[in-house]
């Protein structure tokens, strides 16, 4: 296959044939043609594949895992076997022997596994921990759930906030060597900001804190949207925590892979009860879906759609785009990884968000416009996200700019 072009045009080229051949897998796009979906950091549509393998394995071998002797009991217990080595290949694991993956409802309880069953373990008294304070509060809450319960044992525990770059939001790698001291013992990151969609460049952390102290990394914005690979060294994490429900499952499903070379191994506490073995299989598809389309090739088809809505809207005085304000103009020469990936959220100087959310939808575009539970936003703090996956077509971004274009 050959590579999509930087900015899709709207003639019948092979990428815009590509895509419009993946586009035609999702019932419920296909459904709605006069609607567009462009909330996909929320949850992303589902490709045919992902339904047939749910109503395949509900119709023919469904069954609770690990606790029956029956032939279906048996097939789901090897499914989820199956899935999690799944899991190890999609990240491209380098050491499939030593590390694990532990299933989860999605991001935000994987986190909080790696919180509670993980860190609380690892830390002493006087450690330090570096989290971001500005990005989604799945990735802050849980570490600061964590330091009370070590508290409540009377070890003490000091979280420290990941310096930001208030333009950008990109994590701010010059103040790092200030952040990190002789007690930095762990750092959450994000890997692709959910509100501004950048790459926050994780491998700027590793190079900070030293080759010893573990790194937690939320991608729920990164895995099914572009490639995510543990055995690059530029992404030298302990943790990849991801949501199935953003990357073509179904909700109620996601991972938690553990590296397990820093630190102790990572063994979820408390009984495991039932788990969402649909949710499993649907994720097992989603992975195989995944890789046949090519996540890199997604990521480039994304990364164009927004780059042409972000040169648009930067032409629109009343709207105020929000993140790097070098990455709006398709011309510009930051390097790939500096460019939105397949986010784009901005606010209108005289409409409200939450007014020109129903506008859009009047229009027929489907996107969020609130908060975007960014952690330290405030209700006066809502924005509009649009939000892209690879079943988006250039003709509904010419759609929206047109329409945002009216508004001013």
């Amino acid at each position: 296959m050959s590579a999509p072009h930087t900015h899709p045009g709207t003639g019948q080229d092979e990428e815009t044939r590509w895509q419009a051949e993946l586009r035609e897998q999702f019932p419920i796009l296909t459904a709605h043609p006069d609607l567009a979906y462009l909330d996909s950091a929320a949850t992303s549509q589902k490709p045919r594949a992902v339904l047939d393998a749910v109503q395949t394995y509900l119709t023919t071998s469904n069954a609770n895992a690990g606790r029956g002797t029956y032939p279906w009991a048996n097939r789901t217990t090897e499914l989820m076997e199956a899935t999690r080595q799944r899991v190890k290949e999609f990240l491209h694991d380098p050491g499939p022997d030593r590390s694990a993956v532990h299933f989860t409802g999605g991001t935000t309880e994987g986190l909080r596994t790696v919180a509670r069953d993980w860190l609380t373990a690892y830390l002493r008294d006087g450690d330090e921990i570096l989290v971001p304070f500005t990005d989604h509060r799945a990735n802050l809450d849980p570490w600061l759930e964590a330091r009370q319960l070590l508290a409540e044992r009377g070890v003490d525990v000091r979280v420290r906030a990941l310096p930001t770059q208030a333009a950008s939001g990109d994590y701010d790698h010059r103040a790092l060597a200030w952040a990190v001291g002789p007690r930095t013992r762990f750092v959450a990151a994000t890997h692709v900001h959910h509100v501004y969609g950048g790459d926050m460049n994780v491998h700027r952390l590793r190079a900070a804190v030293g080759p010893d102290v573990p790194i937690c990394l939320d991608a729920a914005q990164s895995v099914g949207h572009l490639p995510v690979r543990v055995d690059d060294p530029a992404l030298d994490v302990d943790f990849v925590v991801f949501s199935g429900h953003k990357a073509m499952a179904l909700p109620g499903s996601g991972a938690v892979w553990a590296r397990n070379a820093r630190g102790p191994v990572l063994r979820p506490g408390g009984w495991q009860g039932t788990p969402n073995t649909v949710g499993i299989v649907s994720l097992r598809a989603a992975l195989d879906w995944l890789d046949t389309v090519g996540p890199d090739r997604i990521a480039r088809w994304t990364a164009a759609l927004t780059t042409r809505l972000t040169d648009r809207l930067r032409h629109l005085a009343p709207y105020e785009v929000l993140g790097c304000r070098d990455s709006l103009a398709a011309d510009s020469a930051l390097p790939a990884a500096q460019r939105r990936h397949g986010i784009v959220t901005f606010r209108h100087r005289d409409i409200p968000s939450d007014d020109l959310g129903f506008i859009l939808y009047s229009h027929g575009f489907m996107v969020r416009a609130d908060s975007l539970c960014q952690a330290g936003a405030a209700e006066k703090d809502g924005s509009v996200r649009v939000s892209l996956h690879v079943y988006n077509t250039v003709s509904e971004i010419d759609r929206l700019s047109t329409v945002l274009a009216s508004l001013v």
